[in-house]
């Protein structure tokens, strides 16, 4: 079973950027749709982004279209979630997820630890 790592999360000023990595552990993404999920204090868990990895499928939640790209790269065997032009709501922990399932948005297995994202204003 894969085991997804999350980096890159911080801390950076509205109008910034950063970029998120997930990288596989135990074995590849291959067969995997991946996916980032965010938890803001005193929220539920939001689906942010997802991709197939097999197939290049992909989807980003309404609120970060066109801030959010999600990308990954195969000789890396890892998933990135580009973040520009971010904004204090944006604040949260990040999660990268794994599913072998069909859906984009729910059904995942296999959880990172996190990575804190704050935005000062």
């Amino acid at each position: 079973q894969v085991q997804p790592v999350e980096s890159g999360g911080g801390l950076v000023q509205a109008g910034g950027s950063l970029r998120l990595s997930c990288a596989a552990s135990g074995r590849t993404f291959d067969g995997y749709t991946i996916g980032w999920f965010r938890q803001a204090p005193g929220k539920e868990r939001e689906f942010v982004a997802a991709t197939v990895w097999a197939g290049g499928i992909s989807a980003v939640i309404d609120s970060v279209k066109g801030r959010f790209t999600i990308s990954r790269d195969n000789t890396k065997n890892t998933v990135y979630l580009q973040m520009n032009s971010l904004k204090s709501e944006d604040t949260a922990v990040y999660y990268c997820a794994a599913t072998t399932g069909t859906q984009l948005t729910r059904g995942y297995n296999y959880w990172g630890q996190g990575t804190q994202v704050t935005v000062s204003s």
